[in-house]
């Protein structure tokens, strides 16, 4: 009861007209980053959090949300109309959006995925809202040994859960450590890796890090693949909606099982990406009209959007309770609740009530005020793709500048953004994943900080991490989280070795 009068109570601040126009801007904001090649819901997240200085937590936070949910919406624009995938995962809507669309049937394509993407974030809404306070509640049990546990499980799932190669995600989190590293040691007051520079003292700066990994390499990429978009027109009306919408309660099973993968995935680093795939194939497999699949079935659309876009709402969970981001976009807000003097975890459900509750409230209402904006203006969004994006990416570019500037004006900063606007180019064209240097850069000072006060606290003995029963239960999960990978490759490959043993055995028969 005490969860729903503070829901009641967050709806009282989201509500409030002006938090109510930003949610209407953060939508129409993140449905143009959303439909804008090679941008999408971290990108467009991390280039306009410097939008947000000085602005009130709470009302900053719920324009950053509402900025997601609206790329989340867009994605699924160009992949139905364009074939194109706005974000990665977005890329199984086209298997079957696309031929939609060809077919004649683009505005029942887009109504699917948009409600679908709308069920999808509502299920990852409801999790966080009953489950959220419970892990807060419990993880202020925590002391700085059980803290430090956290964080290497975390790291560990990451590495052994990750869809990525095992040893680039290793390489990434201890590129992010490094970074992390750099500046004034807050527990001895030394200086490391400043190399003499006082404009690295302070370290280096999460947001700049940010704008230039996530947005200026993808301007990068994009300039590079000189993307020209032909793609087909729709115009949604009311008929089509509700037409659509009275189908739509035939695929409650394949909307409650793609809900529940997402919504796990979204929790453990598994990611968007991954749930999204796995509720395509999970409805394939167990859809009656699964040969169908590839060739123009709306349930290969609903299934996608439903699990992608519960577990990028889930991800906020432990981002809001532990203070850990699930996703790349989580661990830009969680930057954001940083410069905001916000200290992400189980003492923001304490110290800060008002401001969790308004943006969990806020979740409800952006995702419905973006269910509706997109229902009404696709075909306004979808010309945005006709644009030249030679006239788009030097705007793009001059507001990531403007951003990186802003935050302690200093043209050493725009200069590190651009480096790290190559690091990150470099890295997506090597296939190295960004989100475990993220994670690092953002938990890696914090976790060694949690690792030293434990030692300090214990007179120096390893013993700590496992002095009592929740400790000992972490420590043990992260290791068998880090060795659940390769040991389920090493299964797997030996699996496929006897089947191939055995094929020729039995051709010889």
């Amino acid at each position: 009861m005490d969860d729903l009068s503070s829901l009641i109570a967050g709806f009282q601040v989201a509500l409030s007209w002006h938090n109510i126009g930003f949610m209407a801007v953060g939508v129409i904001l993140g449905i143009i980053v959303g439909v804008l090649p090679g941008l999408g819901g971290p990108n467009g997240v991390a280039i306009l959090l410097p939008l947000t200085f000085g602005m009130d937590p709470t009302s900053a936070i719920i324009l950053l949300s509402s900025i997601y949910w609206g790329a989340l919406f867009g994605g699924a624009i160009t992949s139905i109309l364009f074939n194109i995938p706005g974000e990665a995962w977005s890329v199984a809507t086209t298997f079957d959006g696309y031929p939609m669309a060809v077919q004649g049937k683009a505005a029942e394509a887009l109504t699917a995925a948009f409600t679908a993407s709308f069920i999808g974030a509502l299920s990852g809404v409801v999790l966080i809202t009953f489950v959220a306070p419970l892990v807060a509640q419990f993880a202020l049990k925590f002391g700085p040994a059980e803290f430090f546990a956290v964080f290497l499980l975390t790291f560990c799932s990451f590495i052994g859960m990750g869809r990525e190669n095992r040893a680039k995600i290793i390489a990434s989190l201890c590129i992010g450590f490094l970074l992390a590293a750099v500046g004034l040691d807050s527990i001895s007051g030394d200086l490391r890796m400043t190399f003499g520079s006082t404009e690295l003292m302070r370290g280096f700066d999460f947001l700049i890090v940010v704008i230039g990994l996530f947005g200026v390499s993808e301007i990068l990429l994009t300039v590079e693949e000189g993307l020209v978009f032909k793609g087909k027109q729709a115009k949604i009306d009311l008929k089509v909606v509700l037409r659509t919408w009275a189908g739509l309660p035939r695929y409650w099973a394949t909307l409650v099982r793609s809900a529940i993968v997402g919504m796990w995935m979204g929790v453990t680093p598994g990611g968007a990406i991954a749930a999204s795939f796995m509720g395509y194939g999970l409805a394939k497999r167990f859809s009656k009209r699964g040969k169908n699949f590839g060739k123009g079935e709306i349930e290969g659309v609903l299934a996608p959007e439903t699990a992608a876009h519960a577990a990028g709402t889930s991800a906020l969970l432990p981002m809001l309770a532990l203070g850990i981001p699930g996703s790349a976009t989580a661990a830009v807000l969680l930057g954001g609740l940083l410069v905001w003097g916000l200290q992400p975890g189980p003492m923001l459900f304490v110290e800060q009530k008002e401001f969790v509750w308004g943006l969990i409230a806020s979740m409800y209402l952006g995702n419905l005020a973006g269910l509706i904006i997109v229902l009404a203006t696709v075909p306004l969004f979808a010309a945005i793709m006709r644009i030249p994006f030679s006239f788009v990416a030097p705007v793009i570019l001059i507001v990531c500048a403007i951003g990186a500037y802003t935050i302690s004006n200093s043209i050493f900063d725009i200069w590190l953004m651009l480096i790290f606007g190559v690091v990150g180019y470099v890295f997506k064209k090597l296939d190295y994943p960004l989100a475990p240097m993220i994670l690092a850069l953002v938990l890696g000072d914090r976790a060694e900080d949690a690792f030293r006060q434990a030692l300090l606290g214990s007179g120096g003995s390893l013993g700590v991490f496992w002095a009592n029963g929740l400790v000992t239960t972490l420590v043990v999960l992260a290791l068998l989280l880090l060795c659940w990978g390769p040991a389920s490759d090493a299964i797997a490959a030996l699996r496929g070795r006897g089947r191939s043993e055995a094929e020729p055995a039995e051709a010889a028969r």
